[in-house]
């Protein structure tokens, strides 16, 4: 039997939120980590991620959830946690993220109920 193909590629709404991140903190300067960073351009960039890739996003949005809820700081300048939540995609990221790794975790078990 066929392995169940995932599609690993980056939806437009994963790219605009990485892109609107990437802008943020280059404009104030905070917001993020560099491997945040680094992801918002692999994001930003569009294509598809491996599914290493894919699984490491998913797991960012549980650790920080609390990060989205403020998107304005007291200063009215966009929160730190608020510009970290968006180089990993934001809200699209974690829906896509969230689905990919399901998806992946459904192939995998497939494939080794297939195997026994």
């Amino acid at each position: 039997m066929a392995k169940t193909k995932v599609d690993l590629t980056i939806p437009k709404g994963v790219q605009a939120n990485a892109q609107r991140g990437l802008e943020l903190r280059r404009e104030h300067g905070y917001g993020g980590t560099k491997v945040g960073e680094a992801t918002a351009h692999l994001l930003a960039a569009g294509g598809a991620v491996t599914a290493r890739k894919a699984r490491h996003i998913s797991r960012y949005f549980p650790r920080h959830a609390g990060d989205n809820l403020d998107e304005t700081g007291k200063s009215g300048k966009p929160s730190r946690g608020y510009i970290a939540w968006l180089l990993w995609g934001g809200d699209a990221g974690r829906t896509w993220s969230e689905k990919v790794v399901g998806q992946l975790d459904r192939a995998e078990t497939g494939a080794s109920a297939q195997s026994a």
